[in-house]
Parts: structure tokens; sequence; C-alpha cells
């Protein structure tokens, strides 16, 4: 009998955002990270009822690059180099915070009204040190923009990185590969062989690894070098993500960073900036808006 494919499976920790449930998979006490995925959120599946919606308010990130990609519904990004873009789904939205950016996500009235459905995946990719302090920016890639790659019964949308022979066009820092992938029942899903840490996660349906069942929710990590049989049992909707590992890695509320000084520095310049109204200070707020998340209690 052959040994499975699987170094760990990783079932998520619901939070609750102010009224939006997550599900939390990384990072995790006995696995902080594959490749440089250092934070991984489902955002629901959630049905808002007319009235309702996200309200995130800004909030500080350093060291890191966000990444939203959503199935179902649409929220609005602000930050504080004034960028505004809405996203919807199959698009991506990526927030390089380097040395430090704010920002916020919020349901658009139109929707806010109308209720709807909201379901997508948050991610965090630490930086390596080489650009942890770099110049914050923001990038929007259209649903269009992004290569897609086909095998029998099997369509993936390259989020980030190269896969398969493909590229992404949205900006990366070190080895990664991060794809959306929409499996047949009975198809064999594909798992890029030239990444150093790789991991599948079941979004819908449920998929077998070496005979080993996979179900909805579950993130499963694969073995070093090893060459996994991954088939979906089901019609099955599945994120692949890893890349090279970074080495140690700190987290703290939204702060990354390769050493607790930095940290430390992230959380003093959040708490001036605050205290100065957010003017001529480390940090500074989307335009438009005047709320924010006050820096937590330790």
């Amino acid at each position: 009998m052959p040994r499975s494919s699987i170094d760990i499976l990783i079932e998520p920790r619901r939070r609750d955002l102010g009224g939006f449930e997550v599900g939390r998979v990384l990072p995790f006490a006995k696995r902080r990270m594959v490749g440089p995925f250092i934070f991984f959120d489902e955002m629901g599946p959630a049905d808002f009822a007319p009235g309702t919606g996200i309200d995130v308010r800004p909030h500080p990130h350093i060291g890191l690059a966000t990444v939203t990609y959503l199935l179902d519904g649409e929220m609005r990004h602000r930050d504080s180099l004034g960028f505004d873009q809405v996203i919807r789904p199959g698009d991506v939205n990526l927030m390089i915070a380097g040395r430090g950016i704010a920002h916020s996500e919020r349901t658009d009235d139109h929707r806010r009204r109308n209720g709807q459905r909201m379901h997508g995946v948050q991610s965090w990719v630490a930086l390596p040190e080489s650009a942890a302090e770099t110049y914050p920016a923001f990038h929007h890639h259209p649903k269009e923009s992004l290569p897609l790659i086909e095998t029998p019964g099997v369509t993936m949308r390259l989020i980030l990185g190269e896969a398969f022979g493909a590229v992404s066009p949205a900006r990366t820092f070190s080895p990664i590969f991060y794809l959306d992938v929409d499996a047949e029942e009975n198809a064999d899903i594909p798992l890029p062989d030239d990444h150093e840490e790789r991991a599948i996660f079941v979004l819908d349906g449920a998929v077998s690894i070496d005979g080993d069942q996979v179900g909805r929710g579950v993130m499963a990590v694969i073995s070093l070098n090893a060459t996994p049989s991954i088939r979906a049992s089901m019609r099955t909707r599945a994120m692949l993500l890893g890349g090279e590992a970074l080495g140690r890695r700190f987290i703290w509320w939204n702060f990354v960073a390769a050493s607790r000084d930095r940290i430390e520095q992230a959380k003093r310049d959040w708490l001036a900036s605050s205290a100065a109204g957010f003017k001529d200070s480390a940090f500074t707020l989307p335009p438009g808006e005047e709320e924010f998340i006050p820096l937590p209690q330790d």
C-alpha cells in the first residue's frame, strides 16, 4: 500500500468578522505557511440580506501582499495610495503592502440595497526580506487577463506566479503559484511539480489524494517531493497554491515581518498615525475614509 502524499490536513477555524464569517486555514499551529502563503481565509459562502454588507474599516499592513479573489459577489477596495477598485468574480486585487499601507473593503450601496451572495478567498503572501520594505502598490487584474490552463475535464485560471508553462501578469517577488481549479467528476487534477511547497484547498466538492478523501473546506498540504494522484470525486472547485519557502516569519494582527522589532515598529507607527489624525505620519487613510480600526490590545 503506497504511503499517502498528504503531509497534513488543515480544517478551518470559523471566525466572525463583524457579521461576516470566514474559515481561517493559515496560519495553523502545526503549519504556519505553505511556500510564501502565510494567511488564507475562505470568505463565506454567505448570503447578505438586503440592507446588509461588508464594512472592513481602514487598517494597516506591512511586509506582505494581499490577494483577493472572489467566486461570488463583489466589494470595493480603497487604499491610502488613492486606489478605488471594485472586484468581481474571477478578478484579482493585489495590494503590495511593503513598508506600509492602509486599506478598507466595503459593499457598495447598490449591492447593499439588493443583498448578495459572497464567496471568495483572501490570502496574504509574505514578501522576501529583499522586498519587505518596498514601496506599496496596488494592481487590479481582470479575469480576462489571467491565463487559462486546460487538461481533460479540468480548467485552471492562473492567479499568481508560474505553472504548467503559463505566467500570471500579477507582480510577485519569489517563486509562487496560485490556481483556481474547476474540475469535472473523476477528472485528474494536475499539481505543478516544480515548486517546493504545495497544497490544495477544496472550495466545493471533494477530491481523492492517493485514495484519501478530502472534503469541502479542507486544505491538504502535500509532502515534499511527493507525486500525488489527485482526482475530483465529484464536480469540484479548488485552489492550488504554494511556492518557495521563505524562512521564519512573525505575524501579529495585520503585520508580517522577519523580526519582532519590525512588528513593534509597525505597532508604534499605527498608534502614532492615529494619534496625529493620519496627517504627515507613517500611515494615512484612504481618501474619503474617516473611520479606522484601532491597534488591538495585546
